[in-house]
């Protein structure tokens, strides 16, 4: 029978996993281990890094399950700065087999200036959607049948990836979560939202990250981007979480 996988990047600087990051792999691989699924960890870039980042190597997905010849049913896509509750319920039976995202409820400015941009530079054709309607990338459960899109995805960054580097250094747009964006209208793409507890994002703009952990009785899936002074916050957050939920 084949298994649900969550696929995680990690890429390893000098041989070494950043500490938050295992902290991240290890919540997931509890979760794994509870409800028989696998793990799969990206430790090694597909392609240069310097053509395409290494987040947009993402949608390698099924060219990497296929090298490795690795049977499944679902596939979780998911960042590297997430840590799951260990009460979470299994999301893969929540899905109905559809391509499962979450809306990004976090900083509006940046999401409206990404649409727009991309919208006037890359697709003009497609009109600006609904700010409340946009998903954050981070947590992506895909299968079989989305084999077709992610190729659309790689296909679309070799066609555009100047514009696209240009985009993400003239306006700091990010990297793949706009464009997927527009790309799941413009494929007709059916997708299923899940609820906000499944990928909490921007939690620092809802003040619910504290001493008094907060956000792990607010949802599943912690999700530490947008803290201020990332480079010390998310470290100190993400070790701190985990020791408190699995320790």
């Amino acid at each position: 029978m084949s298994k649900n996988i969550v696929f995680i990047i990690d890429i390893k600087k000098e041989g070494k996993t950043k500490k938050e990051y295992q902290y991240s792999i290890d919540s997931w691989n509890h979760f794994c281990k509870k409800y028989n699924h696998e793990l799969l960890i990206m430790d090694t870039p597909v392609i240069d890094p310097d053509y395409m980042g290494i987040i947009w190597q993402r949608y390698f997905l099924f060219d990497i399950l296929d090298s490795n010849k690795i049977d499944y049913d679902q596939i979780l896509i998911v960042d590297a700065d997430t840590i799951i509750h260990p009460d979470s319920p299994d999301v893969f039976e929540l899905t109905n087999h559809e391509y499962c995202l979450v809306n990004d409820d976090g900083d509006f400015d940046w999401i409206l200036r990404s649409m727009e941009n991309y919208q006037h530079h890359i697709f003009p054709d497609q009109p600006i959607f609904n700010c409340f309607e946009y998903y954050n990338s981070g947590f992506q459960i895909v299968n079989k049948i989305h084999r077709e899109f992610f190729n659309t995805m790689k296909e679309f960054y070799n066609q555009n990836s100047n514009t696209i580097l240009w985009c993400q250094k003239t306006y700091g747009v990010g990297t793949d979560q706009t464009p997927l964006n527009y790309l799941l209208r413009q494929e007709n793409v059916d997708v299923k939202t899940l609820s906000y507890k499944f990928n909490m994002s921007c939690m620092f703009a809802k003040e619910i990250v504290n001493e008094q952990f907060q956000h792990t009785k607010s949802g599943y899936v912690m999700h530490f981007n947008g803290l201020p002074d990332k480079d010390i916050s998310v470290p100190y957050w993400m070790e701190k979480t985990y020791k408190y939920l699995y320790d």
